[in-house]
């Protein structure tokens, strides 16, 4: 969905040659340059019925990628990306449609914002003489910061001031500023009232949402979450770190606001679910090699690396032997090793006992092989004579009385 705004120039990005500032991408912008908080409206290429298509609010979207909710009383045919004149507390303010039709309505229930008089509405399609006005009113912004730190900075005040809003109509401006602690600046209110001849509203934002408001690129290469898509700054601790065996290094785990990055708590649920079933190692596992430490747990692999104190080698252990050790530990067996789980006593009575069977069975078989041969000759001895009735002859051999006689 290309950016109108870089197309025209009414961000403000169009150089005096009449070329577009910024992406140079004549509307193509993806990258959240000026598409800062865009919405995709997967309901467009849905065809609604006009009779029940939603129109009675829309989402307005100025800069820095704030959204408000506006209604459109006198049904004003609008297409997202158009420029509307919208109504303030006083005067008025140009902004960007960014959401129109079903959404508009899904999102407002989301957020809780209730359709009523009190919204203020829209009250027409903004013409060129409003976007050249428009653009005079965002050519000050930048002078105006930069003017509005050196008074700061004058005064001593301990703030941080990171943006300027000026409305359209340039009667009022807003001023973002970022502290952390409580700031008198009446003096510096009457200096800017006096100087820009403006109205001045001072807004405290936090540095998740001056980050936000600034935009840039994240230590992963991509743009900031906060500046693209996130709206909901969540509270994030260093507990999501040690969930995910990250190391606690402040650098690493801090944002360009200086706070916790917000991709911590992404993928936070995932890994508290698969630690439920991986054992708490709260000391160390007692073998007869020695007293041996967790060093690092493969959650998703379900394998635990240990190491003993006087070898720098780690061993990997399942789950499952791991809450075996912890058993036996527990009953006062310690185990010879990780692979051999029973006391070196206990392995020897075993294995005495293992070779006392193996002897008294070999002299099981040499007893059956004997008594085997025995019933095989006491078998030949009970054999039965032949027909002629001399046993002699049922050898095979003659009769040696015979033999006597002839000779």
């Amino acid at each position: 969905m290309g950016c109108k705004s870089c197309t025209t120039g009414g961000c403000g990005t169009k150089t005096a040659a009449g070329t577009v500032g910024g992406c140079k991408n004549n509307g193509a912008c993806g990258t959240g340059g000026c598409n800062k908080m865009n919405v995709f409206d997967w309901l467009s290429n849905m065809e609604t019925p006009s009779m029940r298509r939603y129109d009675a609010a829309v989402e307005v979207k100025f800069k820095g990628g704030r959204k408000e909710y506006y209604r459109n009383p006198h049904q004003i045919d609008l297409t997202t990306g158009d420029f509307v004149v919208c109504e303030m507390q006083t005067g008025y303010h140009i902004g960007c449609v960014s959401l129109q039709g079903e959404l508009v309505r899904l999102q407002m229930m989301k957020k809780n914002i209730q359709f009523s008089d009190d919204l203020k509405v829209i009250h027409r399609v903004a013409s060129q003489k409003d976007l050249e006005k428009h653009e005079q009113a965002i050519a000050r912004d930048l002078t105006t910061m930069y003017r509005t730190r050196e008074v700061v900075k004058e005064l001593k005040l301990n703030m941080k001031l990171s943006d300027v809003e000026y409305q359209s109509d340039n009667t009022k401006a807003t001023f973002y500023y970022s502290s952390d602690e409580r700031v008198d600046f009446r003096e510096l209110i009457k200096i800017l009232a006096a100087e820009f001849k403006i109205r001045v509203e001072m807004r405290q934002i936090s540095l998740r949402q001056e980050a936000g408001r600034l935009g840039g690129i994240g230590s992963c290469g991509r743009e900031l979450c906060c500046s693209t898509w996130l709206t909901d700054f969540k509270n994030i601790t260093t507990s999501a770190a040690r969930y995910q065996n990250l190391s606690l290094n402040p650098s690493k785990l801090s944002g360009q606001c200086g706070r916790l990055k917000c991709c911590l708590n992404y993928e936070l649920e995932t890994y508290v679910d698969a630690l439920r079933d991986i054992p708490q190692v709260e000391k160390p596992l007692e073998t007869q090699k020695g007293r041996a430490s967790l060093q690092k747990t493969d959650i998703f692999r379900r394998i635990m690396w240990f190491g003993y104190s006087t070898e720098s080698t780690w061993y990997p252990l399942p789950i499952a032997r791991v809450m075996e050790i912890q058993e036996l530990n527990k009953k006062g067996i310690i185990p010879e090793s990780f692979d051999l789980l029973e006391p070196v006593a206990e392995r020897k009575d075993k294995e005495a006992a293992k070779g006392l069977t193996s002897l008294n069975s070999d002299l099981e078989k040499l007893d059956k092989k004997f008594s085997d041969r025995s019933d095989r000759k006491k078998k030949r001895k009970k054999k039965k004579p032949s027909a002629g009735g001399d046993p002699a002859a049922s050898n095979g051999r003659p009769n040696q009385n015979q033999n006597k006689e002839k000779s």
